[in-house]
C-alpha cells in the first residue's frame, strides 16, 4: 500500500512538471524573428578619398566629405537562405581642400553613385539574435566623382540593429575600387549611417523558437505516450471486467440451465409417474360399500409393484362418494373406503409411510349428479372412487 502511494505521488509530480514545462516552453513573439523582407533606407553617407584609409580612418574633419542632410537611399529584397540584392543610390559635395583622386582640390564639387549588390546575412553562421544582423556584400555600380564617372566593383560589411520588427538602424563600409584608373580616378571608401524599414515582412521561428518547438513536440508525444499506456491499461481492465463479467454470466447459465434441466427432468419423470398411475385407473366401489371388489384389486396390485419400483414415491389415497344419502353418511362410507384401499396396499407390502389419506365424501363430484338432479346409475357409480395423487417421487 506505501509503495502504491509512493508510485502515485511520482507519477502526479511527473505530470505536473511536464505540464509546468509546457507552459513555460510556450511559443512567443521573441521566439520568431523576420526570415525575408523588404527593406527601404535613407540616411547619410561619408566618403573618404585621401588614399590613408588605415591611418586615417577616424580622421572625420579633414579626410570624411559629408553633407548635412539625408544623403543616401535604398532599397532591397532580402530572402530567407541570407541572400540580399540592394539598390543605393548617394549624393556627396567633395570639400574644397580635401583630396580627390590623390590631388587636393580648390573648389567644393559634386558626388553622385548608383550601386548594385549581393549581400549575405552572418547570423545564418553565427546564429539568428533578431535584433543585430551582420552581414558582408559584394557588388558593383557607377560613381561620377571629380567630374570623373568610373565603373567600381564593390565590397561592403556593415550591420543592422533593430528596435522592432519594422524599424531599425544600418551602419555600413563600403570599398569602391574603380574599374578603370585612366584619367587619374582612384578608389575610395563611403560610410553610410541611417534608418531601415521593413515592409512585406515574412516571419519564422528563430533556433532557439524551433529548439522550443522540437521540445514541446517531444513533451506532447510523452504526454500522448502517457495518456495511451493509461487508455491501455484501462483497455485492458474493461476487458479483464468484462471477461469476468462474460465468465460469471456463462457461469449462471450453466447453472440456470443445469437447473432448468433438473427441473424439465423430474417434471418428466413426475410426468411418467402420473401417467403411469393415470394409466391404471381408479378403485371404484359399489352403491353403499367400501369393499374392495375384484377389478379393483387388480388395480391396487400394479399400484402396490409401481410403489415397489419407485422407492421415493409417496402418494395421498383420496376417497369418495356419490350424493345419494346423507352427507353426515357419505363422509362416513368415505373414509371407510379410504381405510379399506389403504389396507389393501399395505396387505400387498407397501410400506405405511409412503401413504396418507383424505375422505372427500360427497364434495367433489366428477359431474352434476348432485342431489337436485336426477341421473342413472353409471353417472352415479362415476363418483363413487378412490383416487391417487402423488406426493413425493
Amino acid at each position: 500500500m506505501k509503495t502504491t502511494k509512493i508510485f502515485s505521488f511520482l507519477l502526479l509530480f511527473l505530470l505536473s512538471s511536464v505540464t509546468f514545462a509546457q507552459e513555460e516552453l510556450q511559443i512567443t513573439a521573441k521566439d520568431s524573428i523576420v526570415q525575408s523582407s523588404w527593406i527601404l533606407g535613407i540616411g547619410f553617407n561619408a566618403v573618404d578619398d585621401s588614399g590613408n584609409v588605415f591611418d586615417g580612418i577616424f580622421n572625420v574633419g579633414k579626410e570624411w566629405n559629408i553633407v548635412p542632410f539625408p544623403s543616401r537611399v535604398s532599397i532591397g529584397r532580402y530572402f530567407k537562405n541570407g541572400l540580399g540584392l540592394e539598390a543605393i543610390g548617394a549624393y556627396n559635395t567633395y570639400m574644397e581642400g580635401n583630396i580627390i583622386d590623390g590631388v587636393v582640390i580648390s573648389e567644393d564639387i559634386d558626388y553622385y553613385s548608383i550601386d548594385g549588390r549581393i549581400t549575405y546575412d552572418l547570423n545564418k553562421i553565427i546564429g539568428e539574435t533578431g535584433w543585430f544582423d551582420p552581414y558582408v556584400g559584394i557588388g558593383a555600380g557607377y560613381t561620377d566623382a571629380n567630374n570623373i564617372g568610373r565603373g567600381t566593383y564593390n565590397a561592403v560589411v556593415g550591420f543592422r540593429t533593430w528596435f522592432s520588427d519594422r524599424w531599425g538602424l544600418d551602419l555600413n563600409s563600403t570599398g569602391k575600387w574603380a574599374m578603370s584608373q585612366s584619367e587619374g580616378a582612384t578608389n575610395h571608401i563611403q560610410h553610410a549611417a541611417g534608418v531601415v524599414y521593413q515592409f512585406g515582412i515574412e516571419k519564422g521561428l528563430s533556433k532557439r523558437g524551433e529548439e522550443k518547438l522540437e521540445l514541446l513536440a517531444a513533451i506532447e508525444k510523452e504526454k500522448q505516450r502517457q495518456t495511451d499506456s493509461i487508455n491501455e491499461v484501462n483497455r485492458l481492465k474493461d476487458e479483464a471486467l468484462l471477461a469476468e463479467r462474460l465468465k460469471k454470466q456463462q457461469e449462471a447459465d450453466a447453472l440456470a440451465a443445469a437447473e432448468k434441466a433438473k427441473v424439465d427432468a423430474i417434471n418428466k419423470r413426475k410426468a411418467e409417474i402420473k401417467s403411469k398411475i393415470e394409466d391404471l385407473g381408479n378403485v371404484y366401489f359399489a352403491l353403499n360399500s367400501s369393499v374392495v371388489n375384484s377389478s379393483s384389486k387388480k388395480v391396487l396390485d400394479s399400484l402396490a409393484e409401481v410403489l415397489d419400483q419407485i422407492p421415493s414415491l409417496k402418494l395421498k389415497i383420496t376417497s369418495h362418494t356419490d350424493s345419494r344419502g346423507t352427507s353426515k353418511y357419505n363422509d362416513w362410507l368415505s373414509q371407510r373406503r379410504v381405510n379399506k384401499t389403504k389396507a389393501y396396499l399395505l396387505s400387498k407390502g407397501v410400506l405405511e409411510n409412503k401413504l396418507t389419506t383424505e375422505a372427500y365424501g360427497e364434495t367433489m363430484l366428477l359431474n352434476d349428479c348432485d342431489d337436485s338432479t336426477y341421473c342413472p346409475e353409471e353417472k352415479h357409480a362415476v363418483n363413487r372412487r378412490s383416487e391417487f395423487v402423488i406426493v413425493e417421487f
